[in-house]
């Protein structure tokens, strides 16, 4: 008796396979991309598990899909649609922790401690002591507060507002990444502004005690009461943080869902 051929054509294959890879194109993506989850101690593989595990979880809740044939130029640009949002995504939730990392970087500026710098291997740029500690507070915070279950949550609800393969770039439009900078900015001076108001009087009251007393070495006394003042300052605004982090990132991630 012979046993039958399991045959299966090419529509079929396409029909089982869409549902999952664009998905998990936009997940790698921004996986490959979003802090914490893009550092060189996060293994490759790691985020290709990830991403798989996110899009294949992600299955009930997400909207039909085109059957797309992958060797058209149509594949190419969906697939260049779910690359750059993902990775726009990614590059969003980055520009939070920049600006956190930049009202660190004017804190020290105004403590002083901005001259001792440090080649930060995971990033492989230079950084600041306290640039570094407002970075380190911020992925914490991140991970703590489950912000990253939130950036998957949008991933998902993406795919509504995005869909693939109508209008492949037409998430610029929405998103408008071109104000972005002007946004993180302003997020990084509003951190900062309390700590360099408090500094910036203690430079004020040192520089009427230069005039008023001359015999007294300012440079010798000015840093390390500047220092304590910005550490003591540092200390009671910590608490103050994890309202606008989070603020910051909802309004930002809000732009994709």
């Amino acid at each position: 008796m012979n046993t039958p051929m399991i045959g299966l054509s090419e529509p079929q294959i396409q029909a089982w396979l869409t549902p999952l890879i664009w998905p998990f194109l936009r997940a790698l993506a921004l996986l490959t991309s979003l802090p914490v989850f893009s550092q060189r101690a996060v293994p490759m593989r790691v985020k290709v598990s990830l991403a798989l595990l996110i899009s294949m979880a992600a299955q009930p809740s997400l909207p039909p899909m085109p059957v797309i044939a992958l060797d058209t130029p149509a594949a190419v640009l969906t697939l260049l649609q779910q690359l750059l949002v993902g990775v726009t995504m990614g590059f969003a939730v980055r520009l939070v922790f920049a600006a956190v990392e930049l009202g660190g970087e004017l804190i020290g500026l105004q403590m002083g401690l901005n001259f001792a710098g440090f080649f930060d291997p995971s990033t492989a740029s230079q950084g600041t002591a306290s640039g570094r500690f407002f970075g380190t507070l911020v992925a914490g915070l991140f991970v703590l507060s489950n912000s990253h279950l939130a950036v998957i949550g949008a991933l998902a609800r993406s795919f509504e507002v995005f869909a693939v393969g109508a209008e492949p770039f037409g998430f610029l439009r929405r998103t408008l990444p071109q104000q972005w900078g002007a946004e993180m900015f302003t997020l990084g001076l509003w951190i900062a502004l309390p700590l360099v108001g408090m500094l910036m009087f203690v430079n004020l009251v040192l520089g009427v005690i230069s005039r008023v007393a001359p015999q007294i070495s300012v440079f010798s006394i000015g840093f390390p009461i500047t220092v304590s003042v910005g550490l003591i300052g540092m200390l009671l605004t910590l608490p103050m943080l994890e309202q606008p982090i989070a603020t910051a990132l909802a309004q930002w991630l809000l732009k994709f869902q």
